[in-house]
């Protein structure tokens, strides 16, 4: 409890700056006309500035290099950042292609690795340590390149990807302090503060987006920092961040098996993203299906910290939040219409439910949809 009450200070500086400085960066978007395009896929109307990552990236920024001691893996990580930022930046202001933003993205992610020390540097598995810096560096380097896209994927309501990169840093401070890993703990809190500084202008209506610059940045700095506080890594706390992120990239991973399916690029858009589907085909409005969001974020945090705490409760929680999740998937035909294994067995087994030609789960069609 100490140690959580000694980051207040920077948590509360963070805030303050990402809330006097949105405004400011909202104006100068509208001024400039950097403002989020409507297309088939958005869900907003009118003009919305898209750059509103300036002032999350300005206010962790200024508030490490001020408040806190300047180690290698620091600097390694604000470099790196600054590099995303700018793709993204780039990328919301000329619309860049694809791949000229993913090259952004890994050049930021070589700094941490190879400069910072930010990396796991060895595998426990099964009793059998595995210490190659190849595969450490490998890992690391794949692992921040997919959490940065992973929470830019999944930036498509008002709120969402600060809210849920919100609960997940302030699982990194609550889990970092008692393992006492301060230096995470303490970086934790200052993005934490900078996004909740935030979130009251993005949050729906809202009056500022994120946009690539900011979505990218925060996915960035959350995967340095897992990777900062779980670097000795055995098999259950390696685990660790991947159960706190887990919305960002499952709804990530089904995104790249889905297009794979449909023989599409991984890069190709569409509209079958997990908040889509609560909102669309379940028919949740805006604030409900983030809220709900939230909520799941926020039981996949609370399974880290209780198995934190008691392995045997922490791995029966995060079963029975997998099960719940892989049915939904299976109910709603995110991977694909076709795609319900688990449901299949039950016909068999239990012969139900049964199919429908008005059913409202996909799985429970007679006929499907695409």
């Amino acid at each position: 409890m100490n140690n959580l009450l000694n980051i207040l200070p920077y948590f509360l500086v963070a805030l303050i700056m990402a809330f006097i400085l949105t405004p400011i960066v909202q104006s100068f978007g509208l001024h400039h006309n950097i403002i989020a395009k409507e297309n088939k896929r958005t869900v907003h109307h009118g003009r919305i500035t898209r750059i509103g990552g300036v002032a999350i990236y300005l206010a962790i920024t200024w508030v490490v290099l001020l408040m806190t001691p300047i180690t290698k893996s620091t600097i390694s990580i604000l470099i790196g950042g600054t590099i995303v930022f700018l793709g993204g930046l780039l990328d919301d202001i000329y619309n860049l292609k694809p791949f000229a933003k993913l090259a952004f993205i890994m050049v930021g992610a070589l700094f941490p690795v190879l400069f910072g020390d930010v990396l796991l540097h060895s595998f426990n598995i099964f009793g059998s340590k595995i210490n190659i810096e190849a595969i450490s560096v490998l890992v690391s380097f794949c692992w921040i390149v997919g959490l940065a896209n992973a929470i830019n994927l999944i930036d498509g309501l008002d709120g969402l990807a600060g809210g849920i990169s919100f609960i997940i840093l302030i699982t990194f401070c609550i889990i970092g302090s008692f393992s006492k890993h301060i230096h995470t703990t303490v970086m934790a809190a200052i993005c934490a503060g900078a996004i909740l500084g935030f979130l009251p202008f993005n949050f729906h209506p809202a009056k500022i987006f994120l946009g690539d610059c900011g979505a990218l940045y925060i996915g960035y700095m959350i995967a340095c920092l897992s990777l900062l506080g779980f670097k000795t890594s055995t098999f259950i706390s390696l685990g660790f961040p991947i159960i706190i992120v887990f919305v960002p990239l499952e709804d990530t991973v089904l995104a790249i098996i889905r297009r794979k399916l449909k023989g599409q690029s991984v890069t190709t858009a569409d509209r079958q993203h997990l908040h889509h589907v609560i909102m669309y085909k379940l028919g949740f409005s805006h604030e409900k299906t983030v809220l709900t969001l939230y909520l799941v974020t926020a039981l996949f945090a609370l399974s880290a910290i209780v198995l934190y705490f008691n392995v045997v409760l922490g791995l029966i929680m995060i079963f029975v939040l997998c099960l719940i999740v892989w049915v939904f998937i299976e109910l709603t035909g995110m991977v694909s219409p076709w795609f319900h294994p688990l449901i299949g067995l039950c016909r068999k087994i239990f012969k139900h439910p049964r199919k429908k030609e008005d059913a409202f789960f996909e799985a429970n069609k007679t006929n499907h949809r695409q």
